[in-house]
């Protein structure tokens, strides 16, 4: 029967406090924006927690719609809205697709009701444009790049990368944190994700969590040597998260391609858009990708009004 409502039903996860766990992230030699010190000098109140963490609170409500399926083809595109700090409360939301569908509209906000994200989520073969596609496809080519200026689309990462994920490997600067650190603080645990738990999954493994996935393709990215100008302090402004041939298991190898996919620019960010493909190791089989647009605010480029002087573009 169709439904006689004008509102769209919407599952609702309940509020949770994520941790701040990159305070130590590192790249490039320095701290990154989730430092507090950091964040305060470029204006913001204290350092971020990091966009993808807040994926894990779609999981359980995307599993409940899809079932086992989310983590073998699901897909979360997400637009971040305002940057949270540990101790503020976040809510998903997901809208109740109709029978058949298996394409819906997400969003998460604060405990006050101020917006964190909006974006879309699906299994399978996505049967319209995601979040990120949708918003890459408005973009108007950047005119006044200073920091990416030497950067092109279509451009492809310097070098192969391998990585892989155990519970108890470190992931490097970018990442200072094991997943075991992770579980134990993750806002939705999940015995599939465990070593103990693993073996029961629908796959007979432990799986990575969707928002571990992030510091997954994170771990190795400037080995593709795919950034801007330096010292400079970036931040994710938006991202795309998508299994093909999922899930993504720990302590599986796995080879990455990136490609930059476009370039942007707003009032106070230079973007890089990188599309990131993950195959299994070996076979060559493709399983995820990822698309991240990660905007570097121009305030933390000591050397932007000079060189944008010198280019000729207004500072």
């Amino acid at each position: 029967m169709t439904s006689p409502f004008t509102s769209t039903p919407t599952l609702c996860g309940a509020l949770r406090q994520p941790r701040q766990m990159l305070a130590d992230q590192k790249y490039d030699g320095h701290k990154s924006i989730h430092d507090d010190a950091m964040a305060e000098g470029l204006g913001l109140r204290a350092g971020p927690i990091e966009g993808p963490t807040h994926f894990s609170q779609f999981d359980p409500l995307l599993f409940q719609l899809f079932g086992p399926a989310w983590f073998e083809t699901g897909c979360i595109s997400a637009h971040y809205q305002t940057m949270v700090v540990e101790g503020e409360s976040v809510r998903a939301f997901v809208e109740v697709p109709a029978s058949g569908v298996t394409f819906v509209r997400i969003h998460a906000e604060k405990a006050d009701g101020t917006p964190v994200l909006i974006g879309t989520a699906s299994i399978g073969e996505p049967t319209q444009p995601h979040e990120l596609e949708q918003r890459m496809a408005k973009l108007r080519p950047p005119t006044g790049l200073v920091i990416n200026r030497d950067l092109k689309v279509g451009q492809r990462g310097a070098a192969p990368e391998t990585i892989r994920m155990g519970f108890d490997q470190h992931m490097g600067d970018h990442y200072p944190f094991t997943l075991a650190d992770k579980l134990a603080v993750i806002t939705e645990p999940c015995a599939w994700y465990t070593a103990e738990g693993g073996a029961s999954s629908p796959w007979g493994r432990p799986i990575i969590p969707t928002e571990m996935i992030s510091v997954l393709l994170g771990s190795t990215i400037a080995d593709a040597q795919l950034g801007g100008r330096k010292p400079a302090v970036g931040l994710f402004a938006g991202q795309q998260i998508r299994r093909i041939a999922g899930p993504l298991f720990v302590d599986q190898d796995y080879a990455l391609e990136r490609e930059i996919v476009a370039l942007s620019e707003s009032a106070r960010t230079e973007s890089v858009w990188v599309r990131t493909k993950v195959y299994e190791a070996g076979s060559r089989k493709l399983v995820a990708e990822m698309i991240l647009n990660g905007a570097t605010m121009k305030a933390s480029y000591p050397h932007y009004e000079a060189e944008a002087k010198a280019l000729g573009l207004a500072a």
